[in-house]
């Protein structure tokens, strides 16, 4: 299925064409892991603390950097996509807009490091977390909801080479 995944780069690094790959995999991944039967598109901004920051206090009035910021384009019901997607495609291009994400890759990288395990996992384990977002799934609660979504994501991550906790 032919996805349309725009990534942008605040600030270029040695690693942009790794976090790139693993960003793309990871959409692909959690697409089809959650049983999305149309061409979608999503739009990725990979920026830093500072840049995030920003983001959170005008899309949220939080005034402090995160990881991975979601802006879904439809509330959709997590772990089960319309049957019939015809009414969320755009007319125009006939791809279904998913929404945004925004990963902070400075956070990223500290995360892996506090973690101990790989940049590359981090930014992967942020961008199927994110994606999820954009399909329904959220984690307002301690519980049930949280419990669901860190199970999709762990489930994703391990279809993914090198995606595994280590």
């Amino acid at each position: 299925m032919k996805h349309r995944i725009n990534i942008v780069f605040e600030q270029l690094s040695l690693q942009t064409l790794v976090i790139k790959s693993i960003i793309r995999k990871c959409i692909h991944a959690t697409l089809d892991a959650e049983r999305v039967s149309v061409p979608c598109e999503i739009n990725v901004l990979v920026t830093d603390d500072a840049g995030i920051q920003i983001v959170n206090r005008e899309s949220r009035n939080l005034d402090k950097p995160t990881d991975v910021l979601s802006f879904p384009m439809f509330q959709l019901e997590a772990g089960n996509p319309p049957s019939n997607w015809v009414d969320y495609q755009d007319p125009d291009t006939g791809l279904v807009p998913l929404g945004d994400m925004c990963i902070s890759l400075e956070r990223a990288v500290a995360q892996a490091q506090e973690f101990g395990h790989s940049t590359r996992r981090e930014v992967g384990y942020l961008t199927i977390h994110s994606m999820l977002h954009l399909l329904g799934y959220d984690h307002l609660d301690e519980g049930p909801q949280k419990a669901q979504m860190r199970g999709r994501e762990e489930a994703i991550a391990a279809t993914i080479r090198r995606m595994q906790r280590d």
